[in-house]
């Protein structure tokens, strides 16, 4: 079957196996969720302008990921109507939202159709557009003495065209004028109906920026965002770099760096969008308070802390803000789900200037996203790959603290200097980092009377049972998969957890703190480094895929594995 001339790539009946067997659901909250109930009139008014707001959003999303999603899903739409192949393509599409994207299980990327192909630089820059002329390029405009030209081209919020033998850069407010202004008028409704003053505040500013070709808009956007720690409404405008995989490239030329760096354009990879709209659980936030409270004293813990400013905060006070939402959407970025979903968030990334200019950041934690599991298949795991003395100590609530010890991570260590240095390597690096401080960390909670010792062993156990058991080698550079393979063989060539002649897994509780410990000082020195060459030494140095890897992966897949997400929402 063809869809606007391109043959569906995948057979009907492997395609419809996909959608029946391999989907696994993720319900947002409807009208009847105690959250929504307790919500003042206002605020539910304000709260439906906002999921319009991320709707949008959702189609500039797809035109950033690829040139022709928006004209194949819009095909999909209307051939679904008369075609049950066609509806399991759309579902497929909306799962992955794109026409390619990784599944987390496949080393090749899913490519729902024939001739469609995914490209490093997205649709970002031109298709056809590979590294090597793009150094060429820069280098020739940097020789005629353009650049500014080049500080665009190179900065997160541009598209790029190509003009003449040259590359033009296209701001954001500018490529997406017509659906960024859509977008601030649900805004500016939402504000109008908004019961707090402060969210009221923000959305008027968040407006703004997506009016202006102003930096200094997101700025202040991104400012009064980040204070928000009571309002009843959750709205956050996600811009992060994972997806913009040529940009990086510019850190291979060493020669090319070099005279980037003497005019201080520093290279930043095109920022993904995408809305969560949400409402605040307090319940939730309490306990992430209990947290934060501890992060300054953690800063001081940080191997080699004399030799760095920290990314947010220091002795003078924490700018950070952290909440619980129960979710009401998802779209754009937090819909590419290809491999996984965002259970929690803190943003602005390192790279963002409102971190330079004094703001803060936000931890959002995502409570659907995270909740519901399959209970038999998590038993047959623990009966089939896990020693019975460990059983006790799987729970699913001690995962969510690991990724609260996660999130808190990413504000400690070196600054963002240090981490975009490396380069095509920053965001495995840093992501690994953020794992590592957590386990490392926890301890430090134990002594400070957030959790206990029985937590403790919870949270290990949970962490590699849930991150280390992987179902597949990483695809394409895929930071969070490749952090956990990492930790897998640090931890177990330390003799932190080890498996015995049945397969069963064993841990070493005093170990794993001590090789949390040495494990965080290693992945410091590589972001002090600056040096692409270090990380790519230490990245290939942990990413062996052994025999155990392959054991534990093939019995994961025996029992049946739902790579693909379906994100119901309601509203």
């Amino acid at each position: 079957m063809k869809i606007n001339g391109f043959k569906i790539n995948i057979d009907e009946a492997d395609l419809h196996n996909r959608i029946e067997n391999q989907m696994r659901k993720i319900e947002l909250i409807d009208e009847n969720n105690q959250s929504y109930l307790e919500l003042s009139d206002g605020d539910k008014k304000a709260l439906r302008y906002l999921v319009n707001a991320a709707k949008i959003m959702n189609d500039v999303a797809l035109e950033m990921d690829h040139p022709l999603n928006l004209t194949q899903k819009q095909a999909l739409e209307v051939a679904a109507a008369d075609s049950s192949y066609a509806a399991d393509a759309l579902k497929l599409f909306n799962s992955l939202n794109g026409v390619v994207g990784y599944n987390g299980l496949d080393k090749e990327p899913v490519e729902i159709f024939e001739g469609i192909h995914a490209y490093e630089g997205r649709n970002f820059y031109p298709t056809d557009l590979d590294e090597q002329e793009l150094f060429t390029i820069i280098g020739q405009m940097l020789d005629a003495g353009k650049t500014e030209q080049v500080q665009k081209i190179l900065s997160a919020r541009t598209m790029v065209r190509r003009e003449g033998n040259e590359l033009k850069a296209i701001d954001y407010t500018e490529y997406f004028a017509d659906e960024f202004s859509e977008i601030a008028n649900e805004l500016e409704c939402a504000a109008h109906f908004t019961t707090d003053e402060l969210f009221k505040d923000y959305l008027g500013w968040q407006a703004q920026a997506l009016l202006q070709n102003n930096e200094e808009m997101d700025i202040l956007a991104d400012k009064h965002w980040a204070q928000m720690q009571d309002t009843p409404l959750e709205f956050t405008i996600s811009r992060e770099n994972y997806d913009d995989k040529l940009t990086p490239k510019i850190f291979t030329n060493k020669e090319l760096c070099a005279r980037l760096n003497k005019l201080n354009i520093k290279p930043v990879p095109k920022d993904m969008l995408g809305i969560r709209v949400g409402i605040v659980n307090k319940k939730g936030t309490e306990l992430l308070l209990k947290f934060k409270d501890e992060m300054i004293k953690l800063a001081d813990l940080m191997p080699f802390s004399n030799t760095y400013a920290q990314n947010v905060g220091g002795k003078k006070g924490l700018k950070q803000t952290m909440v619980d939402a129960d979710i009401v959407a998802l779209t754009g970025d937090y819909a590419l789900c290809r491999g996984g979903i965002t259970t929690a968030q803190n943003l602005p990334n390192n790279d963002k200037p409102a971190l330079s200019h004094g703001g803060g950041r936000r931890n959002v934690y995502h409570r659907q996203v995270r909740a519901g599991s399959d209970k038999e298949k998590i038993k047959k795991i623990l009966d089939g790959l896990v020693s019975a003395d460990l059983h006790k100590y799987y729970d699913e609530e001690a995962d969510h603290l690991f990724t609260i010890g996660h999130e808190n991570g990413h504000s400690l260590g070196p600054d963002s200097s240090y981490q975009t240095a490396l380069g095509v390597y920053q965001h495995i690096i840093e992501e690994h980092k953020a794992d590592v401080i957590s386990a490392a960390m926890m301890p430090q909670y134990v002594k400070n009377g957030i959790i206990n010792d029985e937590l403790l062993k919870k949270i290990y156990t949970t962490w590699i049972i849930r991150r280390h058991f992987m179902i597949a080698f990483p695809a394409d550079m895929e930071a969070h998969r490749v952090a956990d393979l990492i930790e897998y063989n640090f931890l177990s060539e330390y003799g932190a957890f080890w498996f015995d002649d049945n397969k069963k897994l064993h841990i070493d509780f005093d170990k794993m703190q001590s090789g949390c410990q040495e494990l965080l000082k290693e992945i410091i020195k590589v972001q002090l480094s600056k040096s692409p060459e270090t990380a790519k030494v230490f990245v290939d140095r942990w990413t062996a895929w052994k025999e155990m890897n392959e054991y534990i992966a093939n019995f994961k897949k025996n029992l049946g594995i739902r790579p693909y997400i379906n994100i119901v929402s309601h509203f």
